[in-house]
């Protein structure tokens, strides 16, 4: 497998980083990023700040500053302004490459005939894949992403922070014909970190010390916006599924990106009783076990401790 990580780090999408860069057998060649979470030099700021904190190796590639047509929309209440608060973080050391994020995609998929492609943020990068290079579609393996909900949002009652973000990206992705591994709401709910989880971290040394304070500051942000305790880690599921798909419960749907509705705008309309009689276009990922969840989770990052 060859991997490429688009993302906008945001808490979650380090530790997503993270897991993937501890483990090899992915093949993670390049992390690309987006404006999501926060705008776009934090985003590849943050993202290169996390590799550096572990000395992985990876080239970071800046993507798309903004959606395609609405205005760029943000997560400060969630992620702060930096869309990375919490942790004393140091500077960061390595430059952005100068190859635009679609661009390497495209040589990427070129390349090799095995690429996964992984998003955790807004789909704007990937739909320009899409659009500019419509020849390497059938070269993709898949796109697995963290985006939208069956049964609710997280910015509206409908729909989810990724999708809302740029949701006519998302029309394109879901409509490319590349076969899609969505991972919703519904399943990233059920992966909660509580006190426990953070404290192990925090246990594995100085550098874990900094992904606890992240943790803590994003518990803290779910606390006071939604009011439940402890915080899901949605974008590390992406990662973990490419890991181990059998601790996942799935099942193909047809999946339509609402754009237009006054109160729907954004919602993934996941069509669970083929109404529609639409053909699925969607593997969409329904359970996990989450005691195997984290037992994977700290095998991978305690990887990074010998770095």
């Amino acid at each position: 497998m060859h991997l490429i990580l688009d993302c906008d780090p945001g808490h979650d999408d380090a530790f997503a980083l993270l897991i993937a860069g501890a483990s090899k057998e992915l093949g993670l060649t390049g992390v690309t990023t987006v404006a999501g979470n926060s705008y776009l030099h934090n985003t590849s700021r943050n993202a290169r700040t996390i590799l550096d904190l572990f000395d992985i190796d990876l080239p970071v590639f800046a993507g798309r500053e903004k959606p395609l047509l609405r205005n760029i929309v943000i997560a400060p209440d969630i992620h702060g302004q930096s869309g990375l608060e919490g942790a004393n973080l140091p500077a960061m050391k390595r430059p952005i490459e100068k190859t635009n994020a679609v661009q390497f995609m495209a040589e990427t998929i070129e390349k090799y005939d095995d690429v996964t492609l992984v998003a955790t943020g807004p789909l704007t990068n990937v739909a320009l894949l899409i659009l500019m290079h419509p020849h390497l579609i059938h070269k993709l393996n898949s796109i697995v992403l963290m985006g939208g909900g069956i049964s609710f949002g997280n910015v509206t009652p409908v729909s989810e922070f990724n999708i809302f973000a740029d949701a006519e990206a998302a029309k394109i992705v879901f409509e490319s014909g590349v076969p899609i591994v969505m991972v919703p709401l519904d399943l990233t709910h059920q992966v909660i970190v509580t006190d426990e989880e953070i404290f192990r971290i925090r246990s594995l040394g100085q550098k874990f010390e900094i992904l606890s304070d992240l943790l803590i500051f994003f518990k803290s942000a779910y606390k006071k916006v939604f009011g439940i305790e402890g915080v899901p880690l949605h974008d590390p599921c992406t990662v973990m599924y490419l890991l181990s798909p059998e601790i996942f419960e799935s099942k193909e749907y047809h999946v339509d990106i609402e754009t237009k509705g006054e109160l729907t705008y954004g919602q993934t309309v996941v069509d669970l009783w083929n109404t529609s009689g639409k053909k699925a276009n969607a593997r969409v990922l329904l359970s996990v076990k989450r005691e195997r969840f984290f037992q994977i989770f700290f095998e991978k990052i305690s990887l990074l401790k010998g770095v």
